[in-house]
C-alpha cells in the first residue's frame, strides 16, 4: 500500500458493544457490578498476602501478582467500556489506543505466564515437600517473575509496534468496546499477514509452551500424588491444586477459542461477548476461586475479621 494513500490518523471511535438502549442498561449495570468486585476481589487478595504472614510462601507471592495482572488489564479495558456505554463522546487517541492494548497485551500474557510457573510450583509443593522452601527461594520467586513482566512486556511491544504502524485509510470506527487487534486489522488497507503471522507464532509459542509446560508439571504432580500411600494425603495433595487447574481451564479456554480459532468462524458480535468474559469475568472469577476453594485463605479472612472486630 502506497503510504502517501494513508490518512493520519488522531483518533479512534470505539462503538462499544451494542446500540440498543434496552440493552445498555443491563450491560452497565452488570458490568459495573462484574468490575466493582473485580476491583474489591483483587486487592483484597494482594493485602490479605502482604498482611498476613501465614501467606508469605511462594504460592501465593505468585497469586498475589495473578491478581495483580488480573487488576491491571481489566482496569484498562473496563473503565473506559463503561463510560462509552452512555457516553456520547466515545473517541479515544491513537496513543490512548495503543497504550490500551499494550497494558491489556503486557498483562494477558503475564497471566499466562503465570499460570504456568504456578504450575512448576505446585510440582515442586508436591514433590519435595521438605526441600520446598529450599528451591523456591524467594530470589528465585523474584527473578520469575521478573521474567513473566518481560515476556509480557517484549511480546505486547512487538504486537503495538505491528499494528499501530499500519496504514488506516478506511475509517477510524473500531466495532469493539476497547482496542483489540482483530477489529484494528479490518481497519487497515495494509497487507495484515505480518500480524497475523506475528499473533500464530510469537503469542502461539507463548500460549502453547505455557500449557505444555502446565500439562508436564501435572504429569509430574499425579506421579507424586500417586507415591502417597494413604487416601487422605492423596486427596490433601491433590486438592491444593483444584484452584489453580480451575483458573487455567477458564482463563486458557478463553484465550484459545478467542485468538486461535479459524477465521471463517469469525464474528465480531461472539468476539465481543468473548472478550467481555476474558477482560472482566474472568478477573473477578481468579480471586474468588482461590478464596472460595482455599483453606488457608479463609482462615487469614477469619484472622482479619477477628483484628478489627477486636
Amino acid at each position: 500500500m502506497d503510504k502517501d494513500n494513508c490518512t493520519s490518523l488522531t483518533e479512534f471511535f470505539l462503538l462499544g458493544i451494542t446500540n440498543s438502549p434496552e440493552m445498555k442498561t443491563l450491560l452497565f449495570v452488570t458490568f459495573l457490578i462484574v468490575y466493582l468486585i473485580n476491583v474489591l476481589a483483587n486487592l483484597g487478595m494482594i493485602t490479605l498476602i502482604r498482611v498476613d504472614s501465614q501467606l508469605h510462601t511462594p504460592m501465593y507471592f505468585f497469586l498475589s501478582h495473578l491478581s495483580f495482572s488480573d487488576l491491571c488489564y481489566s482496569t484498562a479495558v473496563g473503565p473506559k467500556m463503561l463510560a462509552d456505554i452512555f457516553g456520547k463522546d466515545k473517541s479515544i487517541s491513537f496513543f490512548g489506543c495503543a497504550l490500551q492494548f499494550f497494558i491489556c497485551c503486557t498483562f494477558v500474557d503475564a497471566e499466562c505466564i503465570l499460570l504456568a510457573v504456578m504450575a512448576f510450583d505446585r510440582y515442586q509443593a508436591i514433590s519435595n515437600p521438605l526441600l520446598y522452601t529450599a528451591h523456591m527461594s524467594s530470589g528465585l520467586c523474584s527473578l520469575l517473575v521478573a521474567g513473566v513482566y518481560l515476556l509480557g512486556v517484549a511480546d505486547a511491544g512487538i504486537h503495538t509496534t505491528l499494528t499501530f504502524h499500519l496504514c488506516f485509510c478506511r475509517s477510524n470506527e473500531i466495532d469493539h468496546f476497547f482496542c483489540d487487534i482483530p477489529p484494528i486489522l479490518l481497519l487497515s488497507c495494509s497487507e495484515t499477514q505480518i500480524n497475523e503471522l506475528a499473533i500464530f507464532t510469537i503469542f502461539g509459542f507463548i500460549e502453547l509452551s505455557t500449557i505444555l509446560g502446565v500439562l508436564v508439571s501435572y504429569c509430574y504432580i499425579i506421579l507424586s500424588i500417586l507415591k502417597i500411600r494413604s487416601a487422605e494425603g492423596r486427596f490433601k495433595a491433590f486438592s491444593t491444586c483444584t484452584s489453580h487447574l480451575t483458573a487455567v481451564a477458564i482463563f486458557q479456554g478463553t484465550v484459545l477459542f478467542m485468538y486461535f480459532r479459524p477465521s471463517s468462524s469469525y464474528s465480531l458480535d461472539q468476539d465481543k461477548m468473548t472478550s467481555l468474559f476474558y477482560t472482566l469475568v474472568v478477573p473477578m472469577l481468579n480471586p474468588l476461586i482461590y478464596s472460595l476453594r482455599n483453606k488457608d485463605v479463609k482462615v487469614a479472612i477469619e484472622k482479619l475479621k477477628n483484628k478489627r472486630l477486636f
